[in-house]
């Protein structure tokens, strides 16, 4: 099997994991747990979002979070920006990447943001002159890249326009979303295909949720068609405010065994980052879906 040698994971629980969550989460509590995350050896943290609190009251606090939390060097950390207002707001926190994101199905994207499609990347176009400007790194997510729940399943010519539309912004790094976790395997390897090609010098991500327990064979999908940059969130936290049914995302510490136990380096010390996940378990109050967090890793000794 021709694999990557080795594979980059940006971890997103702190933003992505913890917007779903009813219970807040105090902010010396996610100030900790993004310091945790930032000693396992990940190179990039999506740390929150400069998001309305009303929209998302979990985020209430990112200027706090991005302001007091420890940054150790050699670590990209980075947040969501859902507007200008959001990165003026970011800018002034001082942080060195920010992410967009606009939905492939026109019904998400006006439940997600009350934009269409269309509208929301015009907005990006002042958003990326500015960042540019200021030297901050752009990642694009395209959501619902494989499956929407209002829509059902997503062309693949829109994921296409999107990725175009990014590409004449500047963007460095496009990201592909399986919102819900509708994606399979052979989709996978499909999309990959059309996409790549396209990207020149952009990097390329996936941000797959376990929603149907598929997450991980996508991943492998994804592998073989030479992806290496994969979003994970601490314990399988997270899911969409605006898509009913959408889960966790695919658990970091699973993630990161699975590349191990093939062969592929990572970079990550599987168990700090399962000890980061019992920590989050234990600040939200409740279980959370990943397996290792229960199972523990794999030792080979007596078995």
């Amino acid at each position: 099997m021709d694999l990557p040698k080795s594979v980059n994971i940006v971890e997103v629980g702190p933003r992505d994991g913890l917007q779903n969550e009813a219970h807040f989460v105090l902010t010396e509590h996610k100030i900790e747990l993004i310091e945790r995350l930032s000693e396992t050896g990940l190179k990039r943290i999506e740390m929150t979002s400069f998001v309305h609190p009303k929209a998302i009251p979990q985020l209430q606090d990112s200027e706090e979070v991005v302001k007091r939390t420890h940054r150790k060097p050699g670590i990209i950390y980075s947040t969501l920006v859902p507007n200008e207002k959001g990165l003026e707001r970011a800018l002034a926190s001082g942080v060195e990447e920010i992410a967009f994101f606009v939905s492939a199905s026109e019904t998400h994207n006006q439940k997600n943001v009350k934009m269409s499609v269309s509208e929301s990347l015009r907005g990006f176009r002042n958003i990326t002159e500015k960042a540019l400007s200021n030297g901050i790194r752009i990642r694009g997510y395209v959501v619902t890249a494989f499956g929407c729940p209002y829509e059902g399943r997503v062309s693949p010519e829109r994921v296409e326009f999107i990725v175009d539309e990014y590409k004449t912004l500047g963007v460095h790094e496009i990201a592909l979303g399986d919102t819900t976790g509708m994606a399979n395997p052979v989709q996978v390897s499909r999309m990959v295909e059309r996409i790549k090609p396209r990207l020149d010098s952009m990097g390329f991500a996936l941000h797959f949720h376990d929603t149907r327990g598929t997450a991980l064979a996508n991943v492998l999908a994804a592998l073989q068609q030479g992806v290496t940059v994969f979003d994970g969130s601490i314990g399988g936290l997270g899911g969409c405010p605006y898509a009913p049914g959408a889960s966790g995302n695919i658990a970091t510490e699973d993630l990161v065994n699975m590349l191990e136990e093939m062969g592929i380096e990572t970079g990550v010390n599987l168990e700090e980052l399962i000890q980061c996940a019992q920590y989050a378990r234990e600040i939200i109050k409740k279980d959370l879906p990943g397996h290792l967090i229960r199972a523990g890793r794999i030792c080979w000794e007596g078995v």
